[in-house]
């Protein structure tokens, strides 16, 4: 399936899809229909009775590193929407290019991808208690709620095109001291998600 058809384009949305989207922009939709596609393929391997169970009782069941980016994305969504609202206010930037802040380069670093050794992960961290899922979501409606925020995140990064989306703040739901311009948060968002997706990918797989 072609990577624009993963996420359908949502009304009101503008340009992401098309060959004149800010090309960073077009890069985070691409990231977040990536994400998406490799959760689906996932969920086609992972069986209704594993979904929810832990294979170690230390670590994550599938359905819950799924839970703890269903609840990510419902946090970040209104924090972006509102720092659109601000850049709206500003002059528009047109096609030029975005800068994170380093307190955002610093953050997305953090929540990427972690390095492997074999099948371990290496540099995990504690994830604050309002992000620790529960897991007890059935698997189908865990699915739905995740495709639901991308399709929110791409529309957001569709309205973002042409405004100066690094030149306002918002505030972590992580940490309420921490504070990064909108763009960082729409680099950090893909890359947290295909972090606990490789996590998800591992329950069953060692």
């Amino acid at each position: 399936m072609p990577m624009g058809a993963l996420l359908a384009r949502p009304a009101g949305s503008r340009r992401q899809n098309d060959v004149l989207m800010q090309p960073q922009l077009r890069r985070i939709v691409d990231e977040l229909n990536h994400a998406q596609a490799r959760l689906d393929r996932l969920a086609d391997d992972v069986a209704e009775d594993r979904w929810g169970k832990r294979s170690d009782p230390s670590r994550w069941s599938v359905g819950e590193c799924v839970a703890h980016l269903n609840l990510t994305g419902a946090a970040y969504v209104p924090r972006i929407r509102q720092a659109i609202e601000e850049a709206r206010r500003l002059p528009k930037t047109g096609t030029r290019s975005y800068k994170r802040d380093p307190v955002g380069w610093l953050f997305g670093t953090m929540v990427g991808p972690l390095p492997m050794i074999g099948k371990m992960r290496i540099g995990r961290v504690k994830t604050t208690p309002a992000f620790v899922p529960s897991g007890d979501m059935p698997k189908q409606q865990q699915l739905a709620e995740f495709k639901r925020l991308q399709i929110e995140l791409v529309s957001l990064a569709g309205e973002s095109d042409g405004l100066p989306i690094d030149k306002v703040s918002i505030t972590s739901p992580f940490g309420e001291k921490v504070h990064y311009n909108c763009y960082s948060a729409f680099v950090l968002l893909p890359r947290h998600e295909e972090r606990h997706i490789q996590q998800a990918e591992l329950v069953w797989s060692r």
